[in-house]
């Protein structure tokens, strides 16, 4: 008798998946900090798909785009420069409320010119970006970066756009549906507390000459393992030179 070939293990992990929506619906109903909620949510893109990093932009009052946060420093910065540059995936995602993927950024030279050149040269290979929308309303997007080609899988492509989803719904929860009419408030609050957050991971990077991104790491597991919001953290951070300690060793 032939045996079967198994099937595929599925890069989704079934696990970690529910995992991370119980982990996403318990900062929703606990305190809620929206840095931190978006933050997960970012990590959390890295781990579950077929991706590098990760990256949210979200519209501030004026209706313009602005990083909030992001998985590494090399995503934030990408998305600094696509937005200086108005040339990249995410606008055009914000602006048709569509998904856009590209499986190769070298074919995108011609669509995006100075977004491939610059990803490119970063060594970032593909991008997928997800509408974070509500209806017909946009408030932003989610990015996810690769290193190499191709198109993630049409599991991970549905997992995306649930996480992007429960991101928006995260954002716009205390807001009924039916009558839905401005979001700025809060997303301004948002971005307020990112850059609270961008000036911390600069103050401990700087005082123990480590990188942003383990600088971040550092607030970010104080914050958690004593309870604390991050942005509250950031702010101690900042305005007290609160000092978290415990820096990794290099």
């Amino acid at each position: 008798m032939t045996e079967q070939p198994s099937d595929p293990e599925p890069r989704v992990s079934n696990n970690l998946l529910i995992h991370t929506l119980v982990q996403l619906a318990d900062t929703l109903i606990n305190d809620y900090d929206v840095i931190e909620f978006l933050g997960i949510l970012t990590e959390r893109c890295v781990t579950l798909l077929d991706v590098d990093e990760a990256g949210i932009m979200l519209a501030d009052q004026h209706g313009t785009l602005q990083v909030i946060a992001s998985s590494s420093e090399r995503a934030k910065l990408m998305e600094l420069f696509e937005l200086q540059n108005r040339d990249g995936p995410c606008l055009d995602v914000f602006r048709s409320g569509e998904v856009i993927a590209a499986a190769d950024l070298r074919e995108q030279t011609g669509r995006w010119p100075t977004f491939s050149r610059e990803a490119l040269a970063v060594g970032i290979g593909s991008v997928h970006s997800v509408p974070m929308r509500l209806r017909r309303q946009v408030i932003g997007a989610l990015n996810l970066f690769r290193n190499g080609v191709g198109m993630l899988s049409d599991d991970e492509a549905v997992v995306a756009r649930a996480l992007a989803d429960i991101a928006t719904i995260g954002l716009l929860q205390e807001r009924s549906i039916t009558e839905l009419r401005t979001t700025t408030g809060q997303l301004q609050t948002a971005l307020q507390s990112r850059v609270l957050l961008e000036q911390a991971k600069g103050a401990i990077a700087e005082r123990h000459s480590i990188d942003v991104d383990t600088a971040f790491v550092v607030i970010r597991n104080y914050a958690r393992s004593h309870g604390r919001l991050l942005t509250e953290v950031a702010r101690n951070i900042v305005y007290e030179r609160f000092d978290p300690g415990q820096i990794p060793s290099a």
